[in-house]
This record gives structure tokens, C-alpha cells and sequence, in this order.
């Protein structure tokens, strides 16, 4: 064990010793292996962890909204600080740092600088501007709490990723003034119903389409030209499904000539195995890893928010 300790870094030996103290109170720590981020699922939370090894009045964290985000969208989400010791954790709900964000100074890039006090309060923009985290510190019982909300059903992480990648699609589209429409109308993507994100209350008819397969499309935006709704851009994102269905539903789009199908998913693999059999229309479909698609929202944000910024 001392041999190995020796070959992790200050980080990642606290990141280590935090999963050990977890597992006195709760055996079942499993990795999120479908993020990108160091996250697991400890007792009845999801849970990120950061360390930082230094500090001497502050303790820094860079972490990036994209990241805050998906966690914060998860079920029963919590974010663990380590500030330079097992001893000195702060482990606060996800979603309330996220509802703070906006008082947190941040690069154009979207990278947040989180930093911790002495006294283990998270700094705010402001003289003296502090999250009061004293509740949160070593607060290891959290971690064992179930949601308090029994009447809504638990999501997995790839249901709960899914609607984040519905609605980081929706907002592109709509940032972009497409009429935008998603067929799940009661998932939430950062406390909202997508049915409050799409543009669209209901999928538009289309002559060419057949419209039980349009319709249960994942993402779709049109443009609205006339008196009509012409549709521009086609989502499907398949995480742990097949991909076969999802490229079937698009192609109830391919007389549409100008319309672009977009598979959103990492299993590079499955989807060549897939898009090789639609040889003749291979060509008018594309693969986008999912983190791609976080990054593209992200950098949407940042433009919209230096648009208002400068008022151009």
C-alpha cells in the first residue's frame, strides 16, 4: 500500500483516502464510468470529488461549468472539496453550488475558480462575500440520506446525461433562433422541463416524414419559412442503446435534402457498424461524441454572454 501511495499524486492519494473513509460508512462506491469527470456513486448520492493538496489561507479548485452542470443534473448530487486534508472535507450539494455560479469569477472558457478559506467557506466576487459552508464540513452523513423527493421516479446517469444532452441541444438551437422540439416533455435539464426549453409544444407534420417516427426523434430544429416548418438539423443520442434506432428514426427524414443527422454518442465502434449498412446514405450522417456537444454549448454560452457583454 505504501509502495502505491507513492506513485499517486498529492490529489489524487486525498481523492483516495476520501474513498476509503466512505467506504467505512457505506461499501457500495462505484465510478461513473460515463463521465468524464471523477465521480461516483456513494451510498444513496452521486457524487464529484476534488483535492487540492495546498492552501495556506485558500484552498483553489479550478472546475469547469460544463462539469458543474452535469453533476448538478444527476439524482442526489453532492460535490466533495478536499482542502489539503481527509480531515477538512466540504461536501455540499451540487445544485445549490451550481445556483451560485453566477457569484463566482470565471474565465471566458468557463473555467470557475473555486476558492476555499481558511475557515473552509467558499469565496464569492465581493469584499467579504462568503458561502457559509459550515454545514457542509465533513458532513459524511449527507452521502447516506436518500432523496427527500419520493414521488419522482429515480433516473440512472445515462437517463439523467440523456436530458442533459436534450437540452444543451435545444439551447444551441435556440441560441441560434431555430424552432426547436424535444418528445420528452416532463424531463428536467437544470430544474426546467424540456417542454420549457423547446420552442415547439408539438412536432410539425411534414408531407414527406412519417410522423410517429418524427415525432420520438430526440432533438430536432427547424427553420420557419413561410407558412411552413422546414427542418434543418436531426438528433439522436444514444448512450447505452443501440444505435440501429435511432439512425431508423432520422430516416424518415431523408427526402428532405438539406436536413443534417447527427448521432450523439462514444461508441465509435457500434456506430460504424450501423451507419456501413446504409451505405447509399452514410454520408448524410455524422458522429459527435458527447463531450463535444458540451463543449459546443459552452462555448454558445460564452459567445451569448460577451455579446450582451460589449452590446454587440
Amino acid at each position: 500500500m505504501i509502495l502505491e501511495s507513492k506513485k499517486l499524486s498529492p490529489a489524487d492519494l486525498l481523492t483516495s483516502q476520501f474513498l476509503d473513509r466512505a467506504r467505512e460508512l457505506q461499501s457500495n462506491i462505484e465510478l461513473i464510468k460515463v463521465l468524464k469527470s471523477r465521480t461516483y456513486h456513494i451510498g444513496e448520492a452521486n457524487v464529484l470529488v476534488r483535492a487540492s493538496s495546498e492552501g495556506n489561507r485558500r484552498y483553489f479548485f479550478g472546475i469547469n461549468y460544463i462539469t458543474v452542470e452535469e453533476i448538478a443534473n444527476l439524482d442526489n448530487p453532492f460535490i466533495a472539496f478536499i482542502c489539503g486534508s481527509i480531515d477538512d472535507v466540504v461536501i455540499i450539494p451540487a445544485r445549490f453550488l451550481f445556483n451560485h455560479l453566477s457569484k463566482i469569477s470565471h474565465d471566458r472558457n468557463g473555467e470557475y475558480k473555486i476558492n476555499i478559506d481558511k475557515d473552509l467557506n467558499i469565496v464569492l466576487a465581493g469584499r467579504n462575500h462568503r458561502i457559509d459552508c459550515h454545514e457542509f464540513i465533513n458532513n459524511w452523513k449527507l452521502l447516506l440520506i436518500p432523496t427527500n423527493i419520493q414521488s419522482v421516479t429515480k433516473n440512472t446517469v445515462e437517463d439523467s446525461l440523456h436530458s442533459i444532452l436534450q437540452g444543451r441541444l435545444l439551447e444551441i438551437g435556440n441560441i441560434r433562433g431555430y424552432k426547436t422540439y424535444c418528445p420528452d416533455k416532463s424531463k428536467l435539464f437544470n430544474e426546467k422541463k424540456l417542454e420549457n426549453i423547446s420552442t415547439l409544444e408539438t412536432c410539425p407534420q411534414l408531407q414527406f416524414s412519417e410522423y410517429n417516427l418524427l415525432r420520438q426523434i430526440d432533438v430536432l430544429w427547424f427553420k420557419y419559412r413561410g407558412n411552413n416548418f422546414i427542418p434543418e438539423y436531426a438528433f439522436e443520442i444514444e448512450l447505452s442503446t443501440g444505435i440501429w434506432s435511432g439512425v431508423g428514426r432520422m430516416a424518415t427524414l431523408l427526402d428532405y435534402k438539406d436536413v443534417s443527422f447527427y448521432v450523439i454518442s462514444n461508441d465509435s465502434k457500434k456506430y460504424k457498424q450501423v451507419i456501413n449498412s446504409f451505405s447509399e446514405y452514410k454520408d448524410r450522417y455524422k458522429l459527435i461524441p458527447n463531450k463535444d456537444i458540451g463543449e459546443l454549448y459552452s462555448a454558445e454560452l460564452n459567445l451569448l454572454e460577451l455579446r450582451k457583454d460589449i452590446g454587440l
